[in-house]
């Protein structure tokens, strides 16, 4: 393999660094040359690129975002710029492509695929873990120790005042997130995209919480798990006498922040194996870590595989509440 090219895609997870560094370096161990996409796949489109020697990804693996940047690119949804995009990866005679990024991300590499004549492989990187068959993706566990590091903060004022905390966390889509949040902070309930809230229910376990004694209450909120967020769920059970409530919405701040080790690990284990599957003839396939060993699945199974998440440990966050 003469050649390899690298993008990141999508919304940053902190340990993109950590993979990039890995594959540029397992690259030119193997004496295969390396370049990077800047900004996604805009990058390929508009031909911007970097080409990285070992000493270009040093000091890089404990910082978060991303050294190439990332984008949601609306171009290469159409059939014309992912061409465009073919085009210069055949000029630049790139062998290779890995993707890092997740479900968004992932299917532009399976579009890229049906018509490039480049290997493509994904690396998952993912807050969300909004991705079927793959395990933690890079940037999950940071998240939520993120998330948690400020639940911690409101609980202590939570408890000192007697007040009930929404806090809504990141997950559009996919409860994971949630889940591994309240778990953690020890939440009183999580509403995730999953599951349909029932508020005469939600609230009447609010007032039997407070009526037993429990001092301040904490709900986590997917984002995606209550039409209009946090502030309307909070209206909503002030209709039903839960009068002192306060929303905080964590945000952006999810998604930065230095990477945990475990998400250096996992990222610098999977950069390594996706340069290894290149060079070992593997395409169209993503490179996960789902349980203790690394996999390659193919595309077509995560096209045709539901994101479910752990409903056992949803239901455990009421029933130790």
């Amino acid at each position: 393999m003469r050649k390899i090219a690298v993008l990141t895609s999508g919304g940053d997870a902190p340990g993109m660094n950590a993979a990039i560094r890995a594959i540029v370096r397992t690259s030119l161990n193997n004496d295969t040359g390396i370049i990077g996409f800047k900004n996604g796949y805009e990058g390929i489109i508009d031909n911007e690129y970097v080409t990285f020697d070992k000493r270009s990804v040093g000091n890089i693996i404990q910082r978060g975002g991303s050294i190439l940047h990332t984008s949601r690119s609306l171009r290469f949804l159409k059939k014309k710029y992912r061409q465009v995009a073919e085009n210069n990866l055949r000029a630049l005679c790139i062998d290779g492509l890995i993707v890092i990024g997740g479900e968004g991300s992932t299917k532009g590499a399976i579009e890229l695929s049906k018509i490039s004549k480049t290997r493509c492989v994904v690396v998952p990187a993912t807050i969300d873990r909004d991705m079927p068959l793959v395990g933690s993706t890079i940037g999950f566990d940071t998240a939520i120790n993120t998330a948690l590091s400020a639940i911690d903060k409101i609980r202590d004022t939570a408890t000192t005042a007697n007040v009930t905390h929404i806090v809504e966390v990141m997950g559009r889509d996919c409860g994971w997130l949630g889940i591994h949040a309240g778990i953690g902070a020890g939440a009183e309930v999580t509403i995730i995209p999953e599951v349909k809230i029932d508020i005469t229910k939600l609230s009447k376990n609010i007032k039997n919480q407070l009526y037993r004694g429990k001092k301040g209450c904490i709900i986590i909120l997917a984002e995606g798990g209550f039409p209009d967020g946090g502030q309307a769920l909070a209206d909503l059970l002030k209709e039903h006498d839960i009068l002192d409530l306060r929303v905080t919405t964590l945000g952006h701040i999810q998604r930065g922040g230095n990477p945990s080790s475990v998400d250096r690990i996992l990222a610098t284990e999977l950069g390594v194996d996706a340069v290894i599957s290149l060079m070992n003839g593997a395409s169209n396939v993503v490179i996960a870590k789902p349980i203790n060993t690394i996999k390659r699945i193919d595309f077509e199974e995560i096209i045709k595989t539901d994101v479910k998440v752990d409903m056992y440990l949803h239901d455990l966050i009421e029933n130790i509440a």
